[in-house]
This record gives C-alpha cells, structure tokens and sequence, in this order.
C-alpha cells in the first residue's frame, strides 16, 4: 500500500478548510466601502495587522528607520491665580497631538470614504498613542476621566488626531523679592515617558502652537505675554522621572508672564500704613509731660501696624531673602517707634530740674547740651570754684550755682574791712536807711543784685544787737580776712562801702571781663528745650518719611 499516495490526498482534501480559517482569523479589507466606521476600525486595529504597543515605523529613503514625529497644540481657556504659599498654579487646558500611523491608513482599501473616523476614548484606547507626561505636575489629569475629555480623529492617509482636556496643578517657583510689584514666569513642560529622541520627537504645530480664550482673565494677575521652546532633556540613571531609562528625550515647554496687580495691596496695605505713620506723629503736638495720652497713641500705632502687617505675610512662603514688602514694614516700624523714643527723651528732660547753659542758640549746641548736661554743668562750677571772691561781686547765675544745693563743694567768701565801734542807735539807723539791694552796672551793662550779702549783714547785726547792751570804744584794728561758709555766719561788717569800692575796682579787671563773657550763656530751660525738640520732631520725622518713600517707589519701579 502507498501511504504516501494516501496522505496526498487527504491533504488535498483538506486545504480549503485551513484557508477559509485563516481568512475567518483575519478579515479582509476588500469591501472596506460596504463597512461601518467600527468595522472598517476593528479590521484595520485586528492582531494580525495592528500592534498597539509597537510604534509607527516609517523609513527614509536610503532605508532609516526614522522616528516618530508628534505635533502638539495647546489651548489655554482657564487659569487659575498663583497660590504663593505653595508656589503653584493651576490651568484649564486642551492638549492636542498630531502624528502618523501607516498602519491605519485606508485611503486605499476604502477610495469612498474622505471623512475622518471619529471617536472618542474607546478609539483612542484600540490605538497606539506617544506616552507624553508633564514634567513639572503636582496633580494632574492628562488623559481624561470621562467620554467628553477624549476627542480622536483618524484621516484616510493615517494621521491621528488625539485632543485631550486636561486639569493640572504645576509647580511654578515664585520670586517674591519684588513682592507685591514682582513679575511672574510660569512654564508647564510635556515631556516624552518612554521613547527617546531616537524613537520619537516632540514638535509644536507650525500655526498658533499656543492660544488663549479671549474671556480668559486672572484676578490678581495681568497676563503680558508668552512663548514656547523645544529641548532635548538628558536624562542618566540619577534621574527616575523617565523609568531610570538613560538617553535624550525630547521636550516641550510653554512659558507665561505674568504681573500681579498692585491695586489690591495699595488700598489694603501701603495706604493704611502710611496713615498709621502719620497717626504716631501726633504725640509731637502733645505736651512732653503728657505721658498717658502720648503712650497710648505710640503702642497703639504700633501694634496696629504689626498686625496689618502680620495678615499680609500669612499668605506668603518663609523664604531665605528679603523681600519688598518687608522692607517697607521695617521703615515704618523704624518710623512709628521713632517717634516713641523721641517721646522718652523729651519725658526725661521735661522731668529735669536744673537749667542748660547754651554757648549758642543753635541746634548743635541745644542738642549737644541736652545729651550731655551733667558735663557742661561740671564745667561752670569748676570755672565758678576756681573764682576768688575777695572783692568782687558774683553775677545772679553765679549766685545760684553758690546756693545750688547739688553743689559737691563749699563756697568761701572773703572780705577785708576795718572793724569800726557802733552804738545801737547807730546800727539800728543804718540798717534802716540802708538799702536792701545792692546793685551795679558790670561792663556788658548787665545789672546784679548782691542781695545775699546783706542777707549776711543783717544776720549779722541782729546777733551783735542781742548781745551788747552797752557800745565801747576800741582802735581799729588791722584787717583781717573772714570766711564765710553757707553753714556759719559771718563776723560783723561795719560798713559796705569798702564792697562798693572794691566793685568798681573789678569792673576795670581785664580778667573779671573773661570771666564775664564766659558766664554770659544763654540759658534755657527743660521745658523750653523739651518743646523745642517736639518742634523740630513736626518737620523731621515728615521729611525723613518722605526721603524713604523716594527711595522705596523709585527702588520698585525703576529697579
């Protein structure tokens, strides 16, 4: 028997059958005009034609395989405001992509049909599509969630079309040094996941590759203007946000620039605190000695500013520098607690007892002499120890730096007269006819009074009157040199003509003028000095405040 024979034709017999099956595995596209678009799609995208995880190759002409080309198109119709505390923003957007697939191409196998296929994420899902991601995404929805967020569009030549709405919260790293009149750029980066440069390139479209809704606006912010960029990113084992795949991938970016409004921040913050500042110098016109209402007003101010202050700054991150907005609360802080000082320094020589000798009327020596009192003081009673009284006549400033009771030393007074015997009677009529204020006429034709002398005298007398009942006669003795001390009395003077003579004799002593000219300071007191300084507070302050305010707007906008 031939066996050979027998098994050619059962094979015979059997071919038909394996054809109608292979032709039943994969269906033929020779009626592909007959077909509904989700046949002609189910045949085309069928496993023995279509691989959807295996990218479109094409070759070059010499026979390179050539990667795939994407082109992309965004449409920005919602953006949302920067949120600075976390140093993001969020964007409404539609992400187009455009690239070809031979592989669905049916221009041929169906001349009849010149409509694009359309579907929506069932179609996108049955075909291959470039992973694409946003590099720069904290939240993010770039595929879609529903039905209404896929658009795909199949042309008969093979071009695919696959739009995409998205939702995205994107990192944008804020510099707020010019906070609130700083300048924003906000990029958002599409980059390709698996496939690098070699495998497929990310271009935008030729024509408005990036628009914008004209009814987009933004509350705090002013949209000014925005560009896009293509780059290769070259990513190495240290960088997983590719898969820790190395190589180059090819990138998208768009970039926006955005200006806040200042409008808000004027009227809310600026404006205000410069009405605070301007409050805190109303103490200037308050008596110094006002302390209540004074500092009331200053600690008031100032704490109202710092929580202005302090509300504004909660919205912002803690960042390493110094921002403008910052500087602008030192300044006034500096301003308001100024004004708080100048108050305790005016309190403090309000409250002083003793007079300030001026060598002159003029800011420099006023302040010179308030700051250091205790030293110009020490200074005129050092002259003043320093004077011999023996036959001179001390002016009235000289006469209460004797009596001063803060004086740290004893003031001696010399005089030389004859002792001359006096009845009762006769020292009863010459105290009565005497006058009680001795004066004379120095060479700068000032007037003084040497009322404490005879405040002397008359002691004097009364204690001698007391104890003699009886006058004796007795020869004048040679003089001799008394001293009096402010603790005892002096002995008996007879007579004061001596005093008159020895007065007219210092008023032709060269050096008595020195000391004349010295002594004649002018001299003012704590009170006039305290008012005299709240004066010049009215002009200083106002116009310091107006230089920092110079410096400041100039420093933000021309800068």
């Amino acid at each position: 028997m031939n066996w050979s024979l027998i098994i050619s034709i059962l094979l015979n017999c059997l071919r038909p059958g394996i054809s109608i099956a292979l032709d039943e595995d994969c269906p033929t596209l020779s009626d592909a005009d007959s077909l509904s678009q989700t046949q002609l799609i189910n045949r085309l995208t069928h496993g023995c034609r279509y691989d959807r995880l295996e990218r479109p190759i094409t070759y070059s002409v010499t026979g390179q395989r050539l990667p795939v080309d994407v082109y992309m198109r965004a449409y920005i119709y919602f953006m949302q405001n920067l949120e600075a505390h976390d140093l993001q923003f969020k964007i409404y957007a539609l992400l187009q992509m455009r690239y070809l697939d031979p592989r669905l191409t049916f221009r041929n196998v169906s001349p009849k049909r010149r409509q694009p296929i359309m579907g929506e994420q069932q179609l996108r899902d049955s075909i291959w599509m470039p992973h694409i991601f946003l590099a720069n995404e904290r939240d993010s929805n770039t595929l879609g969630l529903t039905e209404k967020d896929i658009l795909t569009s199949i042309s008969p030549d093979g071009t695919v079309i696959v739009s995409n709405r998205i939702k995205a919260t994107l990192y944008c790293w804020l510099n707020l040094k010019k906070f609130p009149f700083d300048e924003q750029h906000c990029s958002t980066v599409l980059e390709s996941w698996m496939y690098n440069t070699s495998e497929l390139v990310l271009h935008w479209e030729q024509k408005r590759p990036i628009t914008y809704d004209p009814d987009l606006h933004l509350t705090e912010f002013v949209l000014q203007s925005s560009w896009f960029n293509e780059t290769v990113i070259n990513a190495d084992l240290s960088d997983l946000r590719h898969g820790a795949f190395a190589g180059n991938y090819s990138s998208l970016s768009f970039t926006v620039h955005l200006t806040r409004v200042v409008g808000f921040y004027l009227m809310d913050y600026f404006l205000p605190s410069m009405l605070i500042v301007s409050i805190s110098w109303v103490s200037f016109w308050l008596q110094a000695d006002q302390a209540p209402p004074r500092i009331t007003l200053g600690i008031s101010t100032l704490l109202t500013f710092i929580t202005l202050a302090s509300a504004q700054g909660k919205t912002l991150p803690k960042v390493s520098y110094i921002k403008v907005s910052e500087v602008w609360f030192l300044g006034c802080t500096i301003f308001i607690f100024g004004s708080m000082v100048e108050f305790a320094f005016v309190n403090t020589i309000w409250r002083r007892k003793q007079n300030v000798p001026l060598k002159k009327l003029n800011s420099k020596h006023i302040l010179k002499s308030t700051i250091s009192p205790h030293l110009l003081r020490r200074r005129s009673q050092n002259h003043a120890r320093s004077r011999s009284f023996s036959g001179s006549v001390p002016r009235q400033s000289d006469a209460m730096s004797l009596t001063s009771a803060n004086a740290p030393f004893n003031n001696y007074l010399t005089v030389n007269l004859p002792i001359t015997t006096i009845t009762e009677g006769q020292v009863l009529s010459h105290h009565t006819t005497r006058q009680k204020n001795i004066s004379f006429q120095t060479t700068s034709n000032r007037r003084l009074e040497v009322a404490f002398i005879e405040s002397a005298l008359d002691d004097n007398i009364a204690a001698s009157t007391a104890k003699t009942t009886t006058t004796t006669t007795t020869p004048a003795p040679a003089p001799s040199t008394i001293e009096a001390t402010p603790q005892s009395h002096p002995p008996t003077i007879g007579s004061c003509s001596s005093i008159n003579n020895n007065i007219n004799n210092n008023n032709n002593n060269p050096e008595n003028n020195l000391d004349m000219d010295y002594n004649g300071w002018t001299t003012l007191t704590s009170q006039e000095i305290a008012i005299w300084i709240d004066s010049r507070a009215r002009v200083v302050f106002p116009v310091a405040f107006l230089i920092f305010n110079m410096f400041f707007w100039t420093f933000v906008y021309f800068i």
